[in-house]
């Protein structure tokens, strides 16, 4: 499967799972990631839990629900590799422009997470 073409392509919505250090969860609602070359997967986060999670234990899950289906779509399971903060690539990796705008003069740091992904699974099943 092509994720680069399917997450251009496939509308739905998606959560991300982190944990702490300690083994407390946490999960929020994440645009589709955007997919480079090389098969990995970046998210553009504030520094809120997600990210700080992030900082203590790499490991993260990505579930993917198709529009118009409650058993369509997967789960991608991550591992973090790098992180940029406020980089240049954050601003032409944004989707939308008016958030871009917004965003920028808000003077909050932002961060493009690079994740591997480990393993893929089927929404549903294994």
């Amino acid at each position: 499967m092509d994720l680069k073409h399917y997450f251009e392509n496939v509308k739905g919505i998606g959560v991300l799972a982190t944990a702490d250090s300690t083994g407390k969860v946490d999960a929020a609602v994440y645009a589709r990631p955007h997919v480079l070359e090389d098969g990995t997967f970046t998210f553009i986060m504030d520094d809120r839990l997600t990210h700080h999670n992030l900082q203590s234990n790499p490991y993260a899950a990505y579930l993917f629900i198709e529009a118009g289906g409650i058993s369509e779509g997967h789960r991608f399971f991550l591992k973090k590799l790098s992180e940029e903060k406020n980089s240049e690539r954050i601003k032409t990796m944004r989707r939308s422009h008016l958030c871009n705008q917004e965003k920028e003069s808000d003077g909050q740091d932002r961060y493009l997470v690079i994740f591997q992904v480990e393993k893929k699974l089927p929404l549903v099943g294994s």
